[in-house]
Parts: C-alpha cells; sequence; structure tokens
C-alpha cells in the first residue's frame, strides 16, 4: 500500500472541498436568482432591472427574479449583496451612486468598501435631465438660474436620495451656477416625481428612463440633458453646455455587481449572457426607447466583466473629485 505524504494528504483534501464547488458552478444556475435593486420601484435602476431579468431568464434557463431593498442612496440593497453567498444566486444591480459616488460621499460611513463587490458587466448608460414643475415661470435653465439667484434658498431641488448622480448633478449645478437650492432627497424617483408634478417641489434632476413619459407628455418641463450630446429620444431639449453651463455633466450607469468572492466561471458566464442580453435587437430597442445608451466598453460597443471592472475603477476616481469640488455630504 502506498504512503501517503503530508502534502499528498492536503492535496487530496482540498480536491474533495473543492468538488462540490466546482459541480455547482459546472451547473450554474439550476435555481432561481435574485437581482437586487438597491432603490424603489418605477426608478431607472429597477426599470433597467426589470429589462434585464426579463432577458437573464431566457438566457440562463432559470427565473431572475428582482427584489427592491432601497435605502441610504443604495448603500443598503448593495450591503446586502456583500454580504450574501458569493454563488452567483443574490446579483446587484449596480449604479454610479452605489457603485462609485457613494465611497467619497459617505467616507467612513460606508458598510462596504469596491474590493468588495466584482463586475459582471455594464448594461446601459442614460443621461440625467434637469427639468421643472410646469408652475415655475422658466422655461430655459439660464431663466432657472436668474429666478434661483433672486429667490436665494427658496427653491427645492429634489433628487431620488443622497449620493446619487442626480443629487451631485444639482449641486454640481448650484456650484456651476454660483445659486442656493435646498436639497430635498427621497427614497425613488417615484416619489420625488410626484412631488414635483404636484408642484411642491419645484426642480428636480432625474435620469431620463424613469421621466421620459412625464417629459414627453407635458406633465414636466424640461430645460436640458446632462451630456455632451442632445439625447435622440429628446431631441428638442439642448444639453446643459449648450444651455451655458458646460461644466454640469452627468451620465448615469448600471450593471451588474457580485461579491468578490463569486468564483470565476460564474463571473464570466454572467458576463457573456448579460453582454449578448444587451446585444439583442430588442433590448437595444428599449434601450434607446427610454433615451439610454449602449454600454459601449468593448470594440463592439458590449460589456465584459474585465472592462466593467476598469469602468468602475475610473467613475470611482472621476466621482471622488465632484464630491470634492461641489462640497457635497451625506448629512
Amino acid at each position: 500500500m502506498p504512503i501517503l505524504t503530508r502534502r499528498s494528504t492536503l492535496a487530496a483534501g482540498a480536491a474533495l472541498l473543492a468538488a462540490p464547488a466546482v459541480r455547482a458552478q459546472q451547473g450554474y444556475p439550476n435555481r432561481t436568482v435574485r437581482l437586487v435593486v438597491p432603490f424603489t420601484p418605477a426608478g431607472t435602476t429597477d426599470i433597467a432591472a426589470r429589462i434585464l431579468a426579463e432577458r437573464l431568464t431566457q438566457r440562463l434557463g432559470q427565473q431572475v427574479i428582482v427584489e427592491n431593498r432601497p435605502g441610504a442612496g443604495g448603500n443598503v440593497g448593495s450591503d446586502v449583496v456583500v454580504k450574501s453567498e458569493p454563488d452567483g444566486y443574490t446579483l446587484l444591480m449596480c449604479t454610479v451612486s452605489s457603485g462609485a459616488i457613494n465611497y467619497s460621499l459617505y467616507g467612513a460611513k460606508m458598510p462596504y468598501r469596491p474590493e468588495e463587490l466584482a463586475g459582471a458587466g455594464l448594461m446601459l448608460q442614460v443621461p440625467n435631465a434637469i427639468f421643472v414643475t410646469n408652475g415655475l415661470p422658466v422655461k430655459t435653465l439660464k431663466e432657472l438660474v436668474d429666478y434661483a439667484k433672486a429667490r436665494p434658498g427658496k427653491l427645492n431641488h429634489g433628487s431620488s436620495g443622497i449620493g446619487t448622480s442626480l443629487h451631485l448633478t444639482g449641486e454640481l449645478l448650484k456650484t456651476e451656477a454660483g445659486i442656493d437650492m435646498l436639497h430635498v432627497p427621497f427614497r425613488g424617483a417615484g416619489p420625488m416625481l410626484q412631488e414635483v408634478i404636484a408642484g411642491r417641489i419645484e426642480v428636480a434632476v432625474d435620469n431620463l428612463p424613469s421621466v421620459i413619459g412625464h417629459l414627453r407628455e407635458g406633465r414636466l418641463r424640461p430645460l436640458a440633458v446632462t451630456t455632451a450630446q442632445r439625447s435622440p429620444a429628446l431631441p428638442d431639449v439642448p444639453t446643459t453646455a449648450e444651455a451655458g453651463f458646460p461644466g454640469v455633466q452627468a451620465t448615469a450607469w448600471f450593471g451588474v455587481q457580485v461579491p468578490a468572492r463569486t468564483p470565476k466561471p460564474i463571473i464570466d458566464r454572467l458576463g457573456a449572457e448579460i453582454d449578448a442580453a444587451v446585444k439583442e435587437p430588442e433590448t437595444k430597442a428599449r434601450i434607446a426607447d427610454l433615451g439610454g445608451m449602449a454600454p459601449g466598453l468593448t470594440p463592439d460597443g458590449g460589456t465584459s466583466p474585465v472592462a466593467f471592472e476598469g469602468f468602475v475603477k475610473a467613475e470611482i476616481a472621476k466621482w471622488t473629485e465632484v464630491v470634492r469640488k461641489s462640497g457635497a455630504t451625506a448629512e
């Protein structure tokens, strides 16, 4: 009978322990997958997640369900995913806020760090829109700035939460235009839009997909979009640069992250399916109708885990500087 060395014994033990994990990866997924949205229903994150969940359900052969876990600018739901089993069955619909802005805005109060999440893929990028309630007597961004300057501290500007790109876009506008408005954060875009339509909030910023219906139907008045080019979905609305405020630029984005210890084969599988899903003609048409843009991280306009990881790192650096410049805080 052969004599087992200590090294061979350890190797055999490790192989036995790894075998179930390898089998789990090979059979992934074999049950329902949860896609956590760290914001309320009806906002852009929720809309994007439901489009993606529908396509991934078809592509993975298992149900992908959306679960809304709002709070703290996306931190509550994101932390749920960070602390979940790294097995590919709990995914995060991450955003520019939860995935980049919040690290500098919340600082030591952040419940998780960038290295605790790994990127699977970017789904889409969208402009932010600056708009006002119909009762406000302004029709352009310059008129809004003049109106606000004559009434320092009297206007409210709403966002879907502290730390979102909507919050920071409003802060950038205040900094660049030299105006004083009170920031009113909500627990999602849905509640915020209701208040602006009702006239209780005068000014707001929102991702284009969740507000575009209200803008097209005249329930709210658009003043500008925050991208370098006009949105094909709202071709008559000028950019912030055209409106005289080139420093007010912000693109929101939405992708999928998983706990950092998730096995690479699972991340690669998810990345490939997300990339294929966003390239489907039906998905591309739905994204375009919402005013969104394709991921654009790879040469063919798609996404990948490696490309998304690099993108997120660059976004963290960019928004750290925006937070510093604007003086925004999580308080």
